[in-house]
């Protein structure tokens, strides 16, 4: 398929199997060539999670490179506009078509709509990609923060570890949402309400969240999971301290029993991080937050994840 004539637009309803069957098979040949395990465990439609949650979020916000000769989808990207930034999210190109610079190109495709609204472009991506990396930097994305990926096995009667009886934790109610707004702008320069409130109405019977605040009702941090055959992530959410964080990882991990969930930390959340080890958490890879355009050094623990990804 070389050098294969290619148009893009944008994902049709009627291709989302399709793309889900790119993003399945490109991102699990990437991590078999690199001597990993594949992601993706299941079937192909399993990635149809990917699909289903941002064309909820962000209709028609899904660029695909079509081969002109044979009407083949060669690459996919999703992207995620905000009040304060366009979010970069899973970019796939189909290993047939590899060396063409698809991915290059719908980069490019979604840069120029962040810079028509004079918004920054933020992104995680994968340290060990170096061809990733690459690709972000040459584009004039800077490494804003890196950040642990780590697995922890939940026993299968849950997971008994309380931090501190000082924290309230409950679960997330839409009537949070204006204070999980204000709380993740202070910390991490970023407003995404429409995430908070999807989050929490929770349609798709996959999401947890929960707000941690203090005795005097105080919001301090907040913490979603998904819990999908496709992806079994805790985050995104920020709190003010690695303390905080901790309480709130130790209650969505108890709902994960009998499962193996992945979370980030930042290398720099020191205490939070021994915390997990302690715990009997592991590493599995490193990931950096990517930035191009203005962008406001973070506060207090931030916590990204890839379902929706955040950045």
């Amino acid at each position: 398929m070389r050098n294969s004539p290619l148009k893009y637009r944008s994902m049709r309803r009627d291709e989302w199997q399709k793309v889900a069957e790119l993003i399945h098979v490109s991102t699990n040949s990437w991590y078999i060539a690199n001597g990993k395990e594949p992601i993706f465990k299941g079937p192909q439609t399993d990635a149809l999670l990917f699909c289903e949650v941002y064309e909820d979020l962000d209709p028609g916000c899904c660029l695909i490179a079509e081969c002109e000769e044979t009407g083949r989808i060669a690459g996919s990207c999703f992207y995620h506009p905000r009040n304060t930034h366009v979010s970069l999210g899973i970019m796939n190109v189909s290993p047939d078509f590899f060396g063409q610079g698809i991915a290059r190109s719908l980069l490019t495709k979604i840069i120029q709509i962040a810079d028509e609204q004079s918004l920054p472009v933020r992104l995680v991506s994968s340290a060990q990609n170096l061809d990733s990396f690459s690709l972000y930097t040459r584009q004039g994305f800077s490494p804003i923060q890196a950040f642990q990926d780590m697995y922890l096995e939940v026993p299968e009667d849950g997971f008994d570890n309380e931090i501190s009886g000082e924290f309230e934790i409950s679960n997330a109610q839409l009537n949070d949402v204006e204070e999980m707004v204000a709380l993740e702008k202070r910390l991490s320069g970023i407003e995404r309400a429409k995430d908070f409130e999807y989050f929490i109405e929770n349609k798709r019977g996959i999401w947890n969240t929960v707000v941690c605040r203090d005795t005097n009702g105080t919001l301090l941090g907040f913490l979603g999971s998904v819990n999908h055959p496709a992806s079994q992530m805790i985050g995104p959410g920020v709190a003010e301290s690695d303390q905080i964080a901790l309480c709130m990882l130790a209650k969505l991990l108890d709902r994960f029993r009998g499962k193996c969930p992945v979370f980030l930390l930042p290398v720099t959340a020191k205490e939070a991080v021994q915390t997990a080890y302690s715990w009997g958490a592991r590493n599995c890879e490193i990931h950096f937050s990517q930035c191009r355009g203005e962008n406001q050094p973070s506060k207090g623990v931030t916590m990204p994840t890839f379902m929706p990804e955040t950045s």
